[in-house]
């Protein structure tokens, strides 16, 4: 029996209390969500950190996709990173204890979607054109840059994430 496919998110209509210029960001963040889990299955925590042909580990992408939402949502609302944000993103592809599992870093994804979507939820489209300022150097952007960025940069780096997980799946059959 064939399985029938869900058509990709944003073909599947607007999302609840998201202003219809922010649909398109709120697509490509649950899309993100939907394609990391289903790479992930079948993954092996012992995989994650492998880096083949020295490119990023799978941990590297989960970290990072997590991380650049949680800090281009941060500028987004005006304000600058805190300690723990700067401390996260100079551990990204670095296991640390208890953070370094397939399963928490699926949740910690999920919880960082979740809080970026209730943010989208909250932000006005008048806001959009708003100036905001990225990092220490204070670079000019926009709301809008900054959640369409978010959105677009957790999609690439989904890509790389597929490439890597099917590279190291492919490795590991061969060797058993």
């Amino acid at each position: 029996m064939a399985t029938i496919s869900k058509p990709d998110v944003w073909l599947r209509g607007p999302i609840d209390g998201i202003a219809p210029l922010l649909q398109p960001v709120a697509h490509a963040l649950l899309q993100t969500q939907e394609d990391v889990h289903a790479i992930m299955e079948g993954f092996s925590d012992a995989w994650l950190w492998e880096k083949p042909a020295g490119r990023a580990s799978a941990g590297f992408h989960l970290q990072h996709i997590r991380g650049v939402i949680d800090r281009l949502f941060t500028y987004a609302r005006g304000q600058s990173l805190t300690e723990t944000q700067m401390q996260e993103l100079k551990q990204e592809g670095q296991p640390y204890p208890g953070h370094d599992s397939v399963t928490f870093l699926l949740h910690a994804l999920d919880a960082q979607i979740q809080t970026a979507l209730d943010q989208l939820r909250n932000t006005p489209e008048n806001q959009l054109t708003e100036i905001r300022y990225v990092g220490r150097a204070k670079l000019n952007s926009t709301v809008a840059g900054l959640l369409f960025h978010a959105a677009e940069h957790s999609q690439r780096h989904t890509g790389q994430l597929l490439v890597t997980v099917s590279v190291l799946k492919e490795k590991h059959a061969a060797t058993t």
